[in-house]
């Protein structure tokens, strides 16, 4: 079972031309196996291990959070620190009343779901966060509502039952003039996904979630931050900045005719820049060279990783970049907002990297036509960008 699998079955390209962004689609038993993902096992220790406080960790019922102390108890520390430690009989209670548990950016938490995001980005060349959510009842967590980015849900456990309204308001914002009118009477869709299958809401979709039939429910939502017009104005404003014109101040105390000039000569400004049919290539590649990614330190290794072929290494973000202009020139590494120029033959062992999953320092030798000790020398530069991790000897 791979991430990739969902992005297969979703429909790949067809997926991306004809429902991403515009329609739900539902695939049933597209990952099987999901169950890897994630299990309650996992999550128990999740929430034994971890000092989870409001918001990342919550309670909800009928679309409203649960106060902490209705399931945590305070601690005070030794140092005068705070923290709430769960109370398992009070947490159990609240989820038998219909509470349903939710854990926000469980990729930063549990690797087989940090692995399933940065797939997800390497395909959708956004960024995503991984919610968790648990519920054992009929009752709505967050009744009918609707989602300011689109979702990817993913069931691990259970059932869960979807009633699916579609959007009143296309494409909303977090941020926006005006709300959608609320949702119609009747749903779209009714489904009930069962473990392994996936289902996409594009945002602005009105739905409502419960278990079905009372029984328990465990299931990912995959959040995918939007790539809209407004940010694309809002990213061009700053690469407008390096623009004298675009700089100067504003001729507010002068006089009608003044101030018209001025708008044309701005007006001329914007619109030579969007005269450039790449203009959206050059976007998105900018934002992916500034994903952050799940930043990772790579300790004992403070000068840079040994020359050992044991080691291991990941890329931290799955937006990272490679441009190869095959002429034996250069070869260029975008990612976590930085940004290297490499031999040709440093290649292979970034292509294997931008593969995913981890790689030793002998299998990206073996890949092209370094030795460890060069291998070594170029991770040592991604560990040191921020957007590779040494992850341990193998």
């Amino acid at each position: 079972m791979t991430p990739l699998s969902i992005a297969e079955r979703l429909g790949g390209d067809t997926f991306l031309a004809q429902a991403f962004g515009h329609t739900y689609r539902y695939v049933p038993d597209a990952v099987p196996g999901a169950g890897a993902l994630m299990t309650f096992t996992d999550l128990n220790d999740l929430l034994a291990v971890h000092r989870l406080e409001p918001p990342r960790l919550r309670l909800s019922a009928d679309g409203e959070m649960l106060p902490q102390q209705r399931y945590a108890t305070a601690e005070v520390t030794r140092r005068r620190t705070v923290w709430h430690r769960l109370q398992p009989t009070e947490l159990n209670a609240r989820l038998a009343e219909g509470a349903s548990l939710v854990i926000d950016a469980v990729d930063e938490l549990h690797p087989p779901v940090r692995d399933l995001a940065q797939e997800l980005e390497r395909w959708l060349r956004t960024h995503v966060q991984v919610n968790l959510y648990a519920s054992w009842t009929g009752r709505e967590g967050f009744g009918v509502h609707w989602d300011d980015h689109d979702v990817i849900v993913v069931q691990l456990d259970g059932a869960k039952r979807w009633r699916i309204y579609g959007p009143t308001r296309r494409v909303p914002l977090a941020l926006d003039t005006d709300q959608p009118e609320p949702p119609p009477d009747e749903p779209v869709a009714e489904l009930v996904l069962r473990p392994g299958d996936v289902l996409y809401l594009p945002r602005g979709w009105w739905h409502a979630v419960v278990a079905d039939q009372g029984t328990h429910s465990l299931h990912l939502t995959a959040g995918l931050r939007t790539h809209t017009g407004a940010d694309l104005l809002t990213w061009l404003g700053g690469i407008l900045r390096g623009s004298e014109l675009v700089r100067a101040d504003l001729p507010v105390h002068g006089t009608a005719g003044q101030q018209g000039a001025h708008l044309e000569q701005l007006r001329k400004e914007v619109l030579a820049a969007f005269e450039d049919p790449a203009l959206i290539a050059r976007y998105v590649d900018a934002r992916d060279a500034e994903d952050p990614g799940r930043l990772r330190p790579s300790l004992p290794y403070l000068g840079g990783p040994p020359p050992d072929p044991g080691l291991v290494v990941r890329l931290t973000s799955g937006r990272a970049r490679l441009t190869d202009p095959g002429d034996g020139g250069t070869v260029v590494f975008r990612g976590a907002g930085s940004e290297w120029e490499f031999a040709p033959a440093a290649a292979p062992m970034l292509r294997l990297l931008l593969d995913g999953g981890e790689r030793t320092f002998a299998e990206l030798a073996g890949g092209g036509e370094l030795s460890v000790d060069q291998v070594a020398a170029v991770v040592g530069e991604l560990v040191g960008g921020r957007v590779a991790a040494i992850t341990g000897p193998r």
